[in-house]
This record gives C-alpha cells, structure tokens and sequence, in this order.
C-alpha cells in the first residue's frame, strides 16, 4: 500500500486503482483524476485486429524457442514477423476458459524473409509415399549451403498450442523428382503439421512460409467465432460516425 504525501496532501491505497495521476509542474506535484468517462472502443474492425496481433505475438513466442528467428532486422525481426502475419487468416479465441492463450496452425505462417529465391514447395506423394516436394536441385546448392527444415506440430491434447522445430537437412537425405528434390515419410500425411524448407547460404535465406494440411483451425475463423471471442473482451462497439483516422 502507498502512502504518499503531497503539498499535505496524504494519499493512502494505490493510485492506479484509485483513478489519481500525479505529475509535476513548475517544481510542484500535482494530482488530479485520472477515471475517463470515455467508454472503451471495440469496433469491430479494431476487434479483428486486436486479435490478429494478440495471436501473432503468442506465435512468436514459440517460434523463438525454435530457434533465431530468421527475418531482416530492421526496425526488428518481431516487428517484420507481426507484418507478413496480416497476409495469413485471422482466428478469434476467447479470454477465458480452454481456448484462452491458444495458438493455431495456419497456412503461411511466415518463417523467413531474405534475398535467397524461394523454394517452392508443397505436399504430395513420390513413389507413392507422402512427401514434402521443392523446386530444389542439387545443382541449385552450393558449397557452405545448409538447409532448414521446420515442423510445426498443433497440439490438441489440452490447450491448443503450436509447437515448432527446426533441424537442418543433408541434401543426401532428399530424393530427387521431376518437381526437384523431395523429403519423402509418413510425417508428411499428417493433417495437424505443417512445414517449410529453408535455403540458407551464409547469413543469407530464403523466404519461406508454412505449407500444411491443417484445417483445425478453420472452426475459429467464423462469424460464431468472432461474436463469441467479441463477448468474452464485453462485446463489439458500434463503429463512431464519423469514422476515426485510426479505424
């Protein structure tokens, strides 16, 4: 508990909950109020944003266990991650209860950013066994080349969370088709993972994104999703007339 005592004044509890701002002009403190009658804007064009940006930063999170996280630098990695996020579908997920903190496995989820030629990459099957099928050729690397494959794994078990994991890929391991080189297992046929090769020479790498079956996370993308996450934060607010420059 604060105590504080200003100009005589005593003030007793915590300011912040008490709704006082103290703030100093000309050598002297000052308190005044700090409660706004403004209610809190929702609209819902905010809402979906909000919601973007609160699961892309939970997705970060956990792509940095994996590993540095591979995007230019400038203004940061996290700040160029949350941008190429708003290219890939919005999910709506509660405050509460199970679903609250979750993260989902979406189609693209960006996983590098540089000035290597992208490898084109999708799920299929060589020989009749599931697959992860590039452009690649061996003619394409070079030496001091290495190639990153990541696995993201949607878990279900309790709270829906997206694991990643990166290793790095012997070109040896990789057979060739007539699309390109092929990493060919049964993981490939997995509907709850997803994945992307990384072309990395030096401090250089390719753009690449996630290619997955994963359709979990379609269920959170609906209008009954996002009414039920808007009710959890108090419900959507009607859009201000006119509309604001930040809408």
């Amino acid at each position: 508990m604060a105590n504080n005592k200003i100009n005589g004044l005593t003030i007793t509890g915590r300011l912040k909950k008490s709704g006082i701002t103290i703030y100093f002009r000309n050598g002297k403190s000052v308190a005044r109020t700090a409660t706004s009658l403004q209610p809190k804007r929702r609209t819902r064009k905010q809402f979906i944003a909000r919601q973007q940006m609160l699961h892309s930063t939970r997705l970060w999170g956990f792509l940095k266990w994996a590993g540095t996280p591979m995007f230019p630098a400038l203004p940061t990695a996290y700040a160029r991650f949350l941008s190429l996020m708003h290219r890939t579908e919005v999910v709506f997920l509660p405050q509460n209860g199970r679903l609250d903190g979750a993260t989902m496995l979406l189609p693209d989820i960006p996983l590098s950013e540089g000035s290597l030629p992208t490898v084109k990459q999708h799920l299929g099957e060589v020989e009749g066994s599931p697959a992860l099928v590039t452009n690649l050729t061996r003619d394409n690397l070079r030496r001091g080349d290495k190639l990153i494959l990541y696995t993201l794994t949607q878990d279900i078990t309790a709270k829906p969370k997206v694991y990643f994991k990166r290793r790095e890929v012997v070109p040896d391991e990789m057979t060739e088709t007539a699309d390109g080189l092929a990493l060919i297992g049964d993981e490939f046929a997995d509907d709850m993972k997803g994945w992307a090769l990384i072309h990395t020479h030096q401090e250089r790498c390719s753009t690449q994104t996630v290619v997955t079956r994963c359709t979990y996370y379609k269920q959170f993308t609906t209008e009954e999703a996002l009414q039920e996450a808007a009710a959890s934060y108090g419900g959507l607010t009607k859009d201000p007339w006119p509309p604001s420059p930040t809408d």
